[in-house]
């Protein structure tokens, strides 16, 4: 049986409420509800959120805490004996001197009284059934040791997911215990944390059963009452809020004992509290089923993507002509059509297609090569003469020469009409800007700026990315930026590093570059869209994280020469504006798909929560 399944027989013994129908109802909305990328929290699949499933889980325990998770049973004692029984008890032990008298706690006021309590539930205050003490710092001039001693010291990073993490522990010393021993914590007992992370709370396992307790959390020692279910309660938005209120309310962010004991809650009758809890740790378990289905989906998903995509990328036989490539190409790319509104449904997928369209336009197998077309090897020639002669004029300095391109160096097959060359042979010059000491606030009006490498970065040039250049210096005319430019960082994270970028015709002026962004100038038989495609491309990717230097992925760098060396897979150039017009285009395909894609989502997720706060007032 899938997971979904028996999360729907689980569910049915609920009875045919509301609540549960929003939880059977809904299946598929709380699988296909995915938020964007994050990594923290519980109910996550890598950098997935799995929005909806979470929004489950929350949902089974706002049911669980307002009695629509299990039937009522008209034969279970009322809550309000459960409660007298325990105020009993409470007040023998007072009259014994085993204890002393408590506070007398206000009633619940309607204003406290958030939801309708089934018939046999009661409304009470924590303080009345339970009582909170707080933990012990260590003394001064104690210290904590990594050998167990068999005294455990239990501190709020040792608290997770609703329980203490065994690894990692640390211990007292005989004296340090002895001073402090009256402050331990019972395997009976609940913890919740007060100071740091505020509100968590948890059991403790068997073997830490009489360990001490650190100040910034307490323990709650139950009379009567299911622990289990009470750990299910006060882990709830109900209670969470509440304790969030309090803490809110003070100075200092800590959660004061009393306040804990002030907290209201709904108490049912004890066998119910049971049920629960059973239902409640069954629900979870499916959830969990539920939501590794789902992962496993996702990861099927993508691995599929990834494998249909390379083979448009990878031939099946070196040896193939161009017209065998070109038809495996095709049939390749047939089937992915097929199922295009299946394969490209989530942000990785189409991350991965607009990744290999990118490579496909540089490997001359996106638009197809036209015979009239002058053949890159002339057009190099061309691009040399041009050097030479503007060389010859002075208007540029002469090149030193560069490696040549060995056998083994170009990572593919090029189309006949198309030539491999190192981008200092495209380029008629290159320099690096200036970084003068800026005032830390972006450039007004005309005002003239210095560029941050934020301003080249993310494969559009943003002007707005820049610092104000102080008025008592002088603005550096050969650093403008100008239409056309071609901008290259020099310095970045490893994953930044050397993005390019091409500064639009309609740019705004009085910009300067950092010394942290190269820029070149390409001759008229260039077109810098292309190289700035290739430059962005995973291959040269794969070369910039190989040559970069630098102490940490924080911050990595390449020289002018290393950027200068870089293999360039050069079309003729009518070639390379069909290839840009062609790239723009599926470019712009694929953002609509995502934007679509992101709205698809946030609707989902919007309906998740819609959902449950019907359920909820249900």
């Amino acid at each position: 049986m899938s997971a979904p399944e028996r999360l729907d027989t689980a569910i049915s013994d609920c009875g045919n409420t509301p609540a549960a129908s929003a939880l059977v109802d809904h299946l598929d909305l709380w699988t296909s509800a995915i938020s964007k990328k994050s990594t923290v929290g519980r109910g996550r699949n890598g950098k997935i959120a799995l929005t909806g499933i979470t929004r489950l889980r929350e949902l089974i325990l706002d049911l669980a805490v307002r009695g629509k998770l299990v039937p009522q049973d008209p034969n279970d004692e009322p809550a309000s004996e459960l409660l007298q029984r325990i105020e009993a008890e409470k007040a023998r032990l007072v009259k014994e001197g085993k204890t002393k008298k408590a506070k007398a706690f206000p009633e619940i006021t309607d204003e406290e009284k958030l939801f309708e309590l089934p018939k046999g539930w009661e409304w009470t205050r924590v303080g009345s059934f339970a009582d909170v003490k707080g933990g012990k710092r260590l003394p001064k001039g104690h210290t904590l040791i990594d050998n167990n001693t068999g005294f455990a010291y239990i501190r709020v990073t040792d608290m997770k997911n609703g329980s203490v993490n065994l690894n990692g522990l640390q211990y007292l010393r005989p004296e340090t215990k002895e001073i402090i021993k009256k402050y331990t914590i019972s395997s009976e007992d609940l913890y919740i944390t007060i100071a740091g992370t505020i509100g968590s709370v948890g059991t403790i396992p068997s073997v830490l059963d009489g360990m001490n307790l650190t100040e910034n959390a307490a323990k709650i020692v139950l009379n009567n009452l299911d622990k289990n279910w009470l750990k299910i309660t006060l882990n709830s938005g109900f209670i969470q809020n509440q304790l969030l209120d309090k803490v809110n309310q003070m100075a200092q962010p800590k959660l004061a004992l009393h306040r804990i004991e002030s907290t209201g809650v709904a108490v049912p009758p004890l066998t119910e509290q049971r049920r629960i809890v059973t239902k409640f740790d069954e629900l979870m378990a499916l959830c969990d089923h539920l939501e590794q289905q789902t992962s496993n989906q996702i990861s099927a998903h993508e691995t599929l993507v990834d494998v249909l995509l390379d083979s448009l990328l990878t031939p099946a036989d070196n040896t193939q002509t161009p017209a065998q490539a070109t038809a495996e190409l095709a049939s390749n790319w047939a089937r992915l059509a097929a199922h295009f509104d299946t394969l490209f449904t989530t942000e990785h997928s189409i991350e991965r297609l607009k990744q290999t369209t990118l490579q496909l336009a540089v490997m001359g197998r996106l638009v197809p090569q036209d015979p009239n077309d002058e053949p890159a090897s002339e057009l190099l020639k061309r691009i040399e003469a041009e050097k030479a002669r503007l060389v010859k004029e002075g208007k540029i300095k002469k090149q030193k020469a560069l490696p040549e391109i060995s056998e083994d160096e170009p990572p593919c097959m090029l189309p006949s009409t198309w030539a491999w060359c190192r981008l200092e042979d495209l380029s008629l010059h290159s320099e690096a800007g200036w970084s003068p000491k800026c005032e830390d606030q972006p450039r007004e009006d005309n005002d003239w700026g210095v560029l941050k490498v934020s301003a080249v970065t993310w494969g559009v040039y943003n002007s707005n990315e820049n610092k104000k250049l102080p008025t008592h210096l002088a603005p550096r005319l050969e650093y403008e930026v100008k239409s056309n430019d071609f901008l290259i960082s020099r310095a970045n994270t490893a994953d930044l590093v050397a993005r390019s970028v091409v500064v639009p015709a309609a740019a705004p002026e009085n910009l300067m570059m950092s010394d942290k962004i190269i820029r070149f100038k390409f001759t008229r038989f260039v077109n810098p869209e292309f190289v700035s495609l290739v430059n962005n491309c995973a291959y040269s990717r794969n070369y910039y994280a190989a040559v970069a230097g630098g102490t940490s992925s924080s911050m990595k760098n390449v020289s002018r020469q290393q950027i200068q060396s870089l293999l360039v897979p050069l079309p003729p150039i009518p070639e390379q504006h069909r290839i840009v017009a062609k790239v723009d285009e599926l470019m712009a395909l694929c953002d609509q798909l995502k934007a679509r894609l992101t709205q698809a989502n946030t609707t989902r997720c919007h309906l998740a929560e819609a959902v449950v706060e019907q359920a909820v007032a249900s």
